[in-house]
């Protein structure tokens, strides 16, 4: 639902273009439907800038709820896609950075306060080092009782510590002339991985990335059970991003680095295989109880191994399913028809900065 106001402009070009390059960093909030936490991102994202001279952008994906009407309280810019249909992870981030101006662009999620002493030490580590796009601070995970946030953590242990890394997952600043070197910020068909496709896209040009030791912002994320949240992602299509990834890279020279990258994708591979022997088994001429073992055996065989792994049932249980829910997205987004990324996204400036 876009909400109008006295201030709203239908957008259909490029707004970026013809701006002043005086605004040293854009922070971009990306938001769908964070009125709970929207405030307190808002609060620290102008907080950021103040010192360093920026603005901050809210990118807003159609909320529902009063995000937007909270947001109208501060003095920044509001922007909304013009149609709800056009919701996924990857078009929140471009949409903020066609309406930016900064020589930096920091991306932060709705659920995320930026912390104090970041974005300078950032600012200074890109204008010190001109062959890194982009540098990120470590993330300071609240909420440590999700089975979801807990297992990404687990996975992401080796880019999330400080030195050379191969992507800023959850938060980054750019250097404005890298992305322009690549022609779009985010892809907007992807409904996550947006992070990992741009890192893809700088590397692949030469361009370096880094994390520094400095905090840079704490991440709540959502309080959905566990289960609960693998079905919204499902039908929101975020557990299509992966395979939407693949098969925007594929047949160029940035597939081997996907494929390199996201270590995931061997789970994913193995459980499309671990299905094709369940089928195998039951299509098979074998009757009787040595076919019912052999299927039973089968099917139970990665619940006991990760049992084993992980010392809980609870775990184990979780991590299967949660595969079975990824691999088969992986498959729906391999087949879902793409929109060129370098479009504009149609947009309506909601309030703009006063």
């Amino acid at each position: 639902m876009i909400i109008p106001t006295s201030e709203s402009v239908a957008i259909t070009a490029s707004p970026a273009a013809g701006l002043g390059r005086d605004c040293v960093v854009t922070v971009v909030i990306k938001a769908l439907n964070e009125e709970k936490r929207i405030e307190v991102a808002i609060e620290s994202a102008l907080a950021a800038v103040a010192g360093i001279g920026g603005e901050v952008v809210l990118a807003d994906s159609c909320s529902t709820d009063r995000t937007i009407e909270l947001a109208s309280r501060y003095p920044i810019r509001i922007v909304q896609l013009s149609s709800a249909s056009e919701r996924c992870c990857g078009v929140g981030p471009q949409l903020g950075y066609q309406h930016s101006s900064g020589e930096f662009v920091y991306i932060l999620d709705g659920d995320m306060q930026m912390l104090d002493g970041f974005l300078p030490k950032a600012v200074e580590f890109l204008r010190q080092h001109p062959e890194f796009a982009g540098v990120a601070g470590q993330v300071v995970e609240m909420n440590t009782h999700s089975l979801e946030y807990v297992a990404r953590m687990e996975r992401a242990t080796g880019h999330m510590q400080s030195g050379e890394v191969d992507r800023l997952d959850m938060g980054g600043l750019y250097r404005r002339s890298a992305v322009e070197a690549v022609e779009y910020f985010s892809d907007r068909n992807l409904h996550s991985y947006e992070e990992f496709d741009l890192a893809v896209r700088l590397r692949a040009k030469g361009w370096k990335l880094f994390r520094i030791e400095e905090a840079a912002v704490r991440h709540h994320g959502h309080d959905a059970p566990p289960y609960d949240l693998l079905r919204r992602r499902w039908r929101s299509r975020y557990i299509c991003g992966l395979g939407e990834l693949m098969r925007s890279s594929w047949g160029t020279p940035r597939f081997a680095l996907v494929a390199e990258g996201v270590s995931e994708l061997k789970i994913y591979l193995a459980v499309w295989f671990w299905w094709l022997v369940m089928l195998l088994v039951l299509i098979s001429p074998i009757d009787g109880p040595l076919k019912t073992g052999w299927f039973t055996a089968l099917f139970l065989m990665p619940f006991v191994v990760m049992a084993i792994r992980k010392r809980s049932l609870r775990k184990s249980i979780f991590s299967v399913v949660s595969w079975c829910f990824n691999a088969a997205g992986l498959m729906r987004g391999l087949l879902t028809p793409r929109k060129s990324p370098e479009d504009t996204i149609a947009s309506v400036v909601v309030r703009d900065a006063v």
